[in-house]
Formats: C-alpha cells, structure tokens, sequence
C-alpha cells in the first residue's frame, strides 16, 4: 500500500554520507574499457576478426556501459569540476545517442526526475508507463520522446544548446544518408546502429521500466514511492545493472556517483523503510518495509543515521572586526570575483553564519592612502560548509571592488566583522515548505546561501530561482547553479532571465519586473503556494515587486527583502532634538552626547566607538541595536522585519532620538534563533 505524501515526508531526507569526488575514478575506468572494447569490436567487424553477432553485442555493450558515464556526468557526479563532467557527457553523449546534445539530454533527464511518473511532464513515462504489449516497441524507440520533449521545450533552452542539437541531428542524418549511397550503409548498421539500438532496448528496460513501472506515485507526490530499490540477487544484478538496482537511492541523492548507491542504502537503510520505500525482489514481487525485513533477516544493529548539522550565528557578542586571511580570489565572470576566506580555528565560532548573513570588510588605511574603506557583502556559501567567501561585482570607480578585481591575492589580509543581518529565516529539517527567490546580477550572493542550505537542511522542501542577469557571460555562479540544479533535480527549478541576450527564450527576455513576475504567477506559480520569498537586488525592483506580492495577497512577513544599498537622503535636522544616548556595546556601557540631527550611529562614531556599521543606508542591518530605554524613530528601514521593531529593534543609522535620553544594545542586536521558530 502507497504511504500518504504526509507519512513519507514526516522525517528528514537521510544524509546519504557520500559526496561527489574530486575525480569518480570508477567512471574513469568503465569510460576507457567501453571505449576500448568499442574500438576493438569496430575492428574486429571491419577486419572479419569476430562473426558479427559478437562484435554487435560488444558494441551494444559498451554503449550501454558509457550510458552510465552519460548518465553521472549530466547530474555532475564525475568530478567536483564541472568542465570534466561536460567533456565526459559529450563524448559519452556521441556514443549513446548522437541525435541530440549534452546538455539537452541533461536538460530532459533533470526534467524526469523533476516529474517521475507524471504521465504529462515525465519524458521517460513513455516507457515506465507502457502497457505489456507495446512495450518491446517503446523500448526501442524510448529517445523519440526525448526529441518530442525537446520540440516541446525548445524556446526555453538556450540558443546554442538548440543550435548544438540541430546539428547534430542533421549530421548524423547526413551519415545515414551518405552510407546508403555509398553502399556502406550495412557496414554502418553493423558498427553503430544495429548495437545502439541493443543498447537503447536494454537501458530502457533496465533504467526506465525496472525502477518505475507500475508505480502511482510521482516524484512531487512521495518521492520514496516513485521509483524502486531492486533486491535479490545482488551479487550478479548489482554489476549488470551498474548498481541501477538500487535506483530509488538514486533518486533521492541524484549526485551520489553509482558505485555508491549501495553503500548509501546500507547506511540508511531503517530510515528509507521508515519512509515505506518502494522495494521490489528480482523477480518483481513487491514487498512493503516489513516483509523486505523477514526477507532479509537482518541480523546485528543498522547503521545510525548522522544528525543534521544546523547552521548557527556567530557567537560574537556583538558585531567585532578580526583580521583575516584571504584564502583564495577566483574570477566568477569578466567583472566579478569570488573571495574566499582562511578563518582560523579560534575565531570559528564568531564567524559561524545562517544563510543571507553578510560581513563588512575593512582595508588598511594604507591600501586607499590613509581612508578606511568598508563595504558590506553578503556571504554566498552555505552555512553547513564550513567555509566563508563572498563574491565582489566590480563597480565602476568602486574603491573596493577595484582593488579587489585588480590587486587582492591570496595571502592578502583584510579585517572582516564578524556575520550580521536577518535576511534569512529560520530552518527546520522536518519542514515541508515552498519558497521562491527573486535575484538580479550580485543579489544571488545571499540567495545561493539561503538556497544551498535550505536544500541541504530542509530535504522535503522546494526552491523555485528566478535570477536576472544582461547575458550568460554575465551571470555570477552559473556553472554552480547548473549543478545544483542537477544535484536536487526535483526540488530546484531555476528560471533565468536577461536582457540583453537577443538568443534567450523571447518570454524570459527582458528585465524581472511586475509583468515578468505577473506572468509566473499566472502560470506556475501562485502566491498562496509559496511559504517565503527573497527578494535581492536594487532597491526599485525589490520595493516593486514586494508591493506587488503584498497586493496579491501574500503576507509581508513573508517577503523578505535584501538591497544593494539603501537611499541616502539629505539630512534635515530642524525635526531633531539633541539627547543623550546611553550605549551598550561589547560588555561595556557607555554615554555619549548626540547632536540634533545626529543619527544613534552618528553619535557613537563621533565619540569614538567601535559601534558596527556598513552600507549607512538602512539597508544592511549591521547597525541594528535594541532601544531598551526612550524612543528613535527611524528615517528609513530596510533590513528589520515589523518582528524586529515591535521587540525594539533599530537601525541605529536611521535611528533619530525622540526622547531627550535613550539607552541602545548592540549585544542584544543579534540574539540566537532556534530552529524550531517558525
């Protein structure tokens, strides 16, 4: 009996234990022995060295073996460098099926695991989903729905993916051709078509039909009953199958590379049969958790699944700068840079971060002629890494992001203060939710935290980007977000946007405006489905749409908003009254005269205080205090929820006394949330 979407998802995805290797030598090995015993059939049939019948079924053979390398290589399992996989999938990609490209087929395989069983959007249903007596047909025809898919989705994909494919159908069309008019077409047939299309039957049996048929369930629905674990037999089905016996392990952890699936179930096992995982003997009698345990008479204890790691906030009292050493500066695009930070050991803690955190960077006085320059920038990475980098998009006349493009190195220091901001929410791994984002250009910086470790804590929730950019060679983090898209196929849907790409799908060309959001939600999307939305980027784009999502009905709580800066106006100090300001900062109080027209932040400074601070604009959030006695008001806010100020919060930037004394806290500002705060 199927589980209740309710009963799969009441627990945590388990942590699989695996991660993708600098190189999966195993797919390295069955590369190069499939395409040596693919050079060494081609031979022996055009020398007569072999009957054709073997050297067909060696071809067949090791083309199916290379769809394996295809296959890990478009859910970027190769190698943690993306280049390495996209060489691998190309080269596999001309064996398996030269119709169409790499990255089309990558594009339709993610799209499968995204909708596993659903008869309309899953393109290999026209397998998994075929009555017995059509299926010898299907199977050998399983990648002309891969071509239907493509027609259906082309205006979607990038032109040069589109142009890739085309060419490559027509090329091999052309072969063919070619072939039949030399005379040659039966020599074609023995070294190429009759083994693919071998090798196309028996993938679709065993990749397609195995794991999914007969099961109702989509991956949307129950994702631990949309596709199968095959057991029985493992000693000889686990290397025919190249471990796609355990298929459903697959489809929870797309990016584990195959030789690991088995590892991965054993760990896990009780906590996948928890879920009632779908299981299947190899015979096909399909067995619920408690008869797959009197089946296997397990005997001894099972693995014991690791907790999930939750991010933290920095342990610092309030918000201290620390010198720190670059650790490393990597071009992201022509006009921007990742950097990335070598924190030590003792100051962990303090720059421990939730996601959409950011830090502010201080230079020397000496690098910019004696001035201190600081600017604020959100952390990319994701809270569970361990490691600390931000991205740098470069200004034009921009003191920081110049020197940072043209003079910062490895080895270099700089002082950065310690994580602040409330961007982010609250994580919980039990949670079930749906969230969207909203970036444009650099705004991805704190999004690509909240997304990675949103998908990495919250295993049963959903992410939908929607990510603004000019071009493709102007978009930060776009090989990344390709990956991560492949890694969580059927819980990440990433929609790019540009304006300037006259090659880009016509209905996501343009800027990400009200009408662009207006026709999202008319199609995929509604506001009353998603639970949070993050808003980054300017200031008139974010403002705009948070209005437009307020008037549709969704709850301003729940549109979060990051700015790149804020609005800096003239100061008018005839509405100011002068006060006294009491100041708690790091342990210490202490009590500094404010002029009419000062800012709390002001009055700090000028006394010489090392009071946190960043953007100046009420943008970022590093300033914020807790008004414990008399009352501000502020000019402008940004950065705090309606949550922060109803608790006396302030951005003490803004923040103009309207009491002839006040007392603030910054010790207070950046107080612990738990996981369990909704």
């Amino acid at each position: 009996m199927s589980a209740t979407p309710d009963a799969a998802s009441r627990h945590a995805l388990p942590d699989p234990g695996e991660r993708v290797p600098a190189i999966s030598w195993p797919i390295v090995g069955i590369f190069c022995g499939a395409i040596a015993v693919f050079a060494f059939s081609t031979w022996a049939a055009l020398t007569g060295g072999l009957p054709v019948p073997v050297t067909v079924l060696l071809s067949a053979a090791a083309i199916f073996v290379l769809f394996t390398v295809l296959h890990d290589a478009a859910h970027y399992s190769v190698s943690t460098h993306r280049r390495v996989n996209v060489a691998f999938g190309r080269v596999a990609m001309l064996f398996v099926s030269p119709l169409i490209s790499f990255k089309s087929f990558a594009f339709i395989h993610i799209e499968h695991h995204r909708n596993t069983n659903d008869d309309e959007n899953d393109p290999d249903h026209f397998v998994s989903g075929a009555p017995l007596w059509q299926v010898p047909v299907r199977f050998a025809l399983m990648d002309v729905p891969y071509l239907g898919f493509l027609v259906r989705h082309w205006r979607r994909r990038p032109r040069a993916e589109v142009l890739e494919t085309s060419f490559l159908l027509v090329a091999s069309a052309a072969v063919i051709v070619a072939s039949a008019f030399t005379g040659h077409l039966w020599t074609l047939a023995v070294l190429y078509l009759i083994p693919e299309r071998l090798a196309m039957v028996v993938l679709a049996w065993w990749f397609d039909w195995l794991p999914h048929h007969d099961l109702e369930d989509t991956q949307q629905e129950n994702r631990y009953r949309a596709t199968r674990n095959r057991v029985g037999a493992e000693w000889i089905l686990t290397p025919l199958l190249l471990s796609q016996n355990y298929h459903l392990v697959h489809h929870l952890h797309p990016s584990i590379p195959f030789h690991r699936y088995v590892a991965t179930w054993r760990r896990n096992e009780e906590a996948y049969l928890e879920r009632n995982a779908a299981i299947g003997t190899a015979f096909g009698q399909q067995l619920d958790p408690d008869e797959y345990r009197d089946w296997k008479r397990l005997n001894g204890k099972l693995a014991r699944l690791l907790p999930v790691r939750m991010p933290k906030r920095s342990s610092a009292r309030a918000a201290v700068f620390h010198p720190v050493r670059v650790a490393g500066v990597d071009r992201l695009t022509g006009d921007s840079v990742l950097i990335s930070f070598d924190v030590p050991d003792d100051l962990r803690d303090e720059f421990s971060f939730e996601p959409g955190q950011h830090i502010t960077v201080r230079t020397d006085r000496t690098v910019f002629g004696g001035e201190e320059v600081r600017r604020n920038y959100s952390i990319c990475t994701s809270a569970t890494s361990g490691t600390l980098a931000i991205a740098v998009k470069h200004i034009p006349g921009g003191a920081f992001s110049t020197f940072a493009m043209e003079r910062l190195q490895a080895g270099d220091i700089l002082d950065l203060m310690t994580p602040t901001g409330s961007f982010g929410i609250p994580l919980h791994p039990l949670a079930t939710k749906n969230y969207v984002a909203i970036a444009a250009g650099s705004g991805i910086t704190p999004v690509l935290s909240i997304l990675r470790t949103t998908l990495a804590v919250e295993t049963e929730s959903r992410f939908t980007l929607f990510y603004g950019n000019r071009d493709a060679a102007g978009t930060m983090f776009r090989e990344e977000l390709e990956e991560l898209e492949a890694r969580y196929a059927d819980r990440l849907r990433i929609i790019h946007v540009r304006s300037r790409d006259p090659r880009h799908p016509a209905q996501l060309r343009g800027r990400i405006d009200r009408a662009k959001l207006a026709q999202e939600l008319g199609s995929d999307l509604s506001v009353a489905s998603v639970n949070d939305w993050f808003l980054c980027g300017p200031a008139e784009m974010v403002t705009d749409l948070h209005g437009q999502l307020v008037e549709r009905g969704a709850e301003p709580d729940r549109v979060h908003m990051e700015l790149f800066h804020g609005y800096r106006k003239p100061k008018a100090t005839e509405d100011f009254i002068p006060a006294t300001i009491a100041v708690s900062l790091r342990g210490r109080r202490h009590e500094v005269p404010l002029a009419a027209g000062d800012t709390v932040l002001e009055s700090a400074l000028k006394a010489g205080l090392e009071a946190p601070y960043a953007c100046l604009g009420g943008a970022c959030g590093t300033c914020k205090a807790k008004v414990l006695l008399g009352s501000v008001a502020m000019e402008q806010n940004f950065a705090l929820s309606r949550a922060d100020v109803e608790d006396g919060y302030a951005l003490t930037c803004q923040a103009h006394p309207t009491t002839p004394s006040v007392t603030v806290d910054y010790d207070t500002s950046e107080r612990p949330v738990t996981a369990t705060e909704r």
